[in-house]
């Protein structure tokens, strides 16, 4: 219900985060840096959050999510109707205080059932996805232009879902795990790292989303500047966050018979599908089909980088893996959504040059990617 009706915020905010930084930055090139500052606030508030949450239990770290994003939207709903552009950034950036929250929602699933069972409720928690991604788009339908400043109602709106969403954690009881005992608390970051299986997880699961970011950020700015409507960037959006959460009803079925690393190969395969039809041509079918290929390959090689992610700690590992995988893939997504700016804007001298850029720019993470999984694949001992 969270990942339903909270997520929904996110759809919002990605679909009108570039528009509205356009509209007030002086440099068109920083348009989608207000959604770069959300992935960066991410990154750096996902260690603390792990904390919070392995000290004080899912339903803390919950909350203050929740009021981060009201706190977020409240800031950048203020910045719009004075239309300052830095204080619209840091209202971006404390909503990435949110969206590290939300993140955790997964690794609650995973760490509340049996191993059997964990793909599957990743899976479930993850499909509540897709009512956001109903739900989101039709909001800033109605809400982008209903008042006289531009986006500002759906910033409105975002503050109304984290206050009346944070009253589902009131029925959430997952108490944090059992303290440590002394001279037993697991493994440091660094040897976690040297772990092959966590190593190809925190990278396939980061590449996929840094990709889904990269193209997602600058769709709707190409879109528009191509020569469509707001509207239409609206329901690509919209198509696109409905690939990404559908699939969650199957995923968790079909990695536990075909296997999770065959699942995330798969994703990456779909990814590098998403980004040659992406470079095929800038018709609205071009726009649509890849991105709900792009949504459905984030679903396979997030979903499955996850699942693999949670069979590698033990109980007083949890905060520590948690934390340093989702700092580390958000880092990576960090520098995909600056990227993604720079490119869609300041690569050649139409929004077509610069929606090429962004899609040839996706070669080398699936280079990374692809190694990974093929290295760790010759070390069937160590997964």
């Amino acid at each position: 219900m969270a990942q339903a009706f909270l997520g929904a915020q996110m759809p919002i905010i990605f679909t009108i985060g570039g528009l509205a930084g356009q509209s007030l930055a002086s440099n068109r090139c920083f348009a989608t840096l207000p959604i770069s500052l959300i992935v960066m606030g991410t990154m750096i508030w996902a260690t603390p959050m792990a904390a919070v949450m392995q000290r004080y239990g899912r339903r803390a770290g919950f909350l203050i999510g929740a009021a981060a994003g009201a706190t977020g939207a409240a800031i950048g709903a203020y910045a719009l109707y004075i239309g300052s552009f830095p204080l619209f950034l840091l209202g971006s950036f404390v909503t990435g205080l949110y969206q590290s929250a939300h993140g955790f929602y997964r690794f609650a699933a995973a760490d509340a059932v049996d191993e059997s069972f964990r793909p599957k409720a990743i899976s479930y928690v993850m499909a509540g996805g897709l009512a956001a991604a109903i739900i989101g788009p039709q909001l800033v339908k109605a809400t982008a232009d209903a008042l006289v400043v531009p986006f500002l109602g759906a910033y409105l709106t975002v503050i109304v879902i984290n206050v009346l969403g944070a009253g589902l954690f009131l029925a959430l009881d997952i108490p944090p795990p059992p303290p440590a005992e002394a001279g037993h608390g697991g493994r440091s970051r660094l040897e976690l790292l040297k772990t092959p299986v966590i190593a190809v997880s925190i990278i396939t699961a980061m590449v996929s989303y840094a990709l889904m970011n990269l193209v997602m950020t600058s769709t709707p700015l190409a879109v528009v500047g191509c020569g469509y409507e707001k509207a239409d960037a609206a329901n690509i959006v919209s198509a696109h966050v409905l690939a990404m959460f559908i699939p969650s009803f199957f995923t968790g079925h079909i990695i536990a018979r075909f296997g999770v690393r065959k699942v995330i190969a798969t994703g990456l395969v779909i990814l590098a599908g998403a980004g040659l039809v992406a470079l095929n041509g800038v018709a609205l079918t071009n726009f649509f089909l890849a991105l709900v290929l792009l949504g459905v390959g984030w679903n396979f090689g997030f979903i499955g980088a996850t699942t693999m992610l949670a069979s590698t700690y033990a109980p007083e590992e949890q905060g520590r893996v948690q934390g340093l995988n989702d700092m580390i893939v958000f880092g990576g997504v960090t520098m995909a959504s600056f990227a993604s700016g720079l490119l869609m804007n300041c690569s050649g001298g139409s929004a077509r040059d610069g929606w090429s850029a962004v899609n040839l720019a996706m070669i080398p993470f699936l280079t990374l990617a692809g190694a990974a999984l093929i290295w760790l694949w010759l070390r069937p001992q160590e997964g």
